[in-house]
Formats: structure tokens, C-alpha cells, sequence
């Protein structure tokens, strides 16, 4: 992908149109998801992950009812 600054544009909108460009081509998503890219959890990891959440959840709300949090 190749922008060229126009004869008598300013930096700040050759900024924009750049950045625009960008997004409207998918590049940055596709940089993001490659950076954060994470390994794929087992079945078990992620039901204990799950119930864990849960149960915080229940304890939290649990706590705000009995008005010690």
C-alpha cells in the first residue's frame, strides 16, 4: 500500500487520510490479532475458568447484598 502526499497538503491530513487508509484496509486488525494472539485452552481449563468467574460472582453479590462490600 503506497500514499502519497498531495502538492500543498498539510501533515495533519495526510495523517488522517494514512490512518483511514489503514483501517479501512483491515491491515491494523490483522497486526493486532497476530500480536495478541493467544494458544487455544483445553476443555477443562476453560470450564475451571468458568466456574471459577462464577462462583467470584456469587460471592460478590453475596457480599453487596449483606452490604460488607
Amino acid at each position: 500500500m503506497e500514499i502519497r502526499k498531495r502538492k500543498n497538503e498539510s501533515v495533519s491530513s495526510f495523517l488522517y487520510r494514512f490512518n483511514k487508509r489503514i483501517q479501512q484496509t483491515g491491515v491494523l486488525k490483522e497486526v493486532k490479532k497476530r500480536r495478541f494472539h493467544s494458544r487455544p485452552v483445553n476443555r477443562s481449563a476453560r470450564r475451571n475458568a468458568a466456574l471459577y468467574r462464577k462462583t467470584r460472582v456469587e460471592t460478590i453479590t453475596k457480599a453487596k447484598k449483606q452490604g460488607s462490600r
